[in-house]
């Protein structure tokens, strides 16, 4: 009687246990995840943030909610503390610039080497290849979960004064670029004066003609009205395209349940092929609609011969050689050989 007593007894306590672990478990979902961007809708970017967010909530039933913070607003927005921020769990998740990313991830200022990737092919020869998945490794590493790649876009040159077509053209001339100083270095190999500064002070400096000009993708010219700021030429040149990287922070990675784990990485691969699609409309097509809707604004758009693009090349092949020790040349190597085998 008292051996049936005490067998009740603890499986009553194995219940009353697993009760509890369940409800723990349960408990352990925050009723809303932070999500960091940098830009938001109507931005491919900022989009890229609303679809994941809403396949999310949809296909869980509601067990994840995430809320958008754009304009990394919970970190005053200063890009360069994200990642740092994403691991120490002041922010949940996010979709990050490999740009803003590069200071806390040496690897990644591969994507920021000049010249190195001349088209869209290249570029998903890199993210959807053998060197993407190094990157997300050493991601992982570094401390967050990295979940699938979108696109911020291909970084083409604006500016005030002339059109640039050798890199003649822009000595002397202030350009604003972000806080990298691989990208300081690019600039100053083509004999400009490159001004690191957010785009906040940008905007000012731009319109009294303090800064010449700046390089941003190209949906950004329109959705900010650049032209109204005196930038008056574009040169699309190719030289840098920004990846963005889906990512988790590990704790809130962890308490999730594999089930939802899979939820949420499937969205974020939809997400981010949905929101390459969008960086990349108006650039991808026979006629290049974007390029007109610009022209159509009164700047002149200037696109490069490939030999033109070569000068260019030839003008900062020092920076890409004095980086590529930087960032591995292993990985760059690896790099090279996938966009030298892609298919165009």
């Amino acid at each position: 009687m008292k051996f049936r007593r005490t067998v009740l007894g603890l499986a009553i306590a194995a219940t009353a246990l697993a009760f509890g672990t369940g409800a723990m478990a349960q408990a352990a979902y925050k009723p809303e995840y932070k999500m960091s961007l940098v830009l938001g809708p109507p931005t491919p970017w900022g989009m890229a943030g609303k679809i994941w967010a809403d396949l999310v909530k949809e296909r869980t039933q509601g067990r994840i909610n995430i809320k958008l913070y754009p304009g990394v607003s919970l970190i005053q927005g200063d890009q360069t503390r994200e990642f740092s921020a994403l691991r120490q769990g002041v922010i949940d998740m996010a979709i990050g610039s490999t740009i803003n990313w590069s200071p806390q991830v040496k690897e990644l200022n591969l994507f920021s080497m000049p010249f190195l990737m001349p088209d869209y092919a290249a570029v998903d020869a890199l993210t959807q290849g053998e060197v993407g998945k190094k990157i997300f490794q050493v991601v992982e590493k570094a401390g967050v979960v990295p979940l699938a790649w979108g696109e911020n876009g291909t970084r083409e040159l604006t500016n005030s004064k002339r059109a640039i077509k050798s890199p003649e053209d822009l000595k002397g001339m202030k350009i604003r670029v972000v806080g990298s100083p691989l990208f300081s270095d690019t600039f100053n190999a083509l004999g400009a004066n490159p001004t690191q500064m957010s785009w906040a002070d940008a905007q000012p400096a731009l319109a009294s003609g303090a800064v010449d000009g700046q390089e941003n993708p190209m949906f950004l010219f329109t959705i900010l009205k650049m032209h109204t700021v005196g930038q008056k030429y574009v040169t699309t040149w190719g030289y840098v395209t920004d990846p963005l990287i889906f990512v988790v922070n590990k704790e809130i990675w962890n308490s999730w349940t594999p089930a939802d784990q899979k939820i949420v990485r499937e969205a974020a691969i939809e997400a981010g092929r949905q929101e390459i699609a969008l960086a990349r409309k108006g650039l991808v097509e026979a006629d290049k609609p974007l390029l007109k809707e610009v022209a159509g604004m009164g700047v002149t758009v200037t696109q490069l011969s490939p030999a033109e693009r070569e000068a260019f090349v030839k003008a900062t092949r020092p920076v890409y050689e004095k980086w590529k020790k930087t960032v591995g040349a292993d990985l760059v190597n690896t790099a090279e050989k996938a966009i030298a085998a892609r298919k165009k």
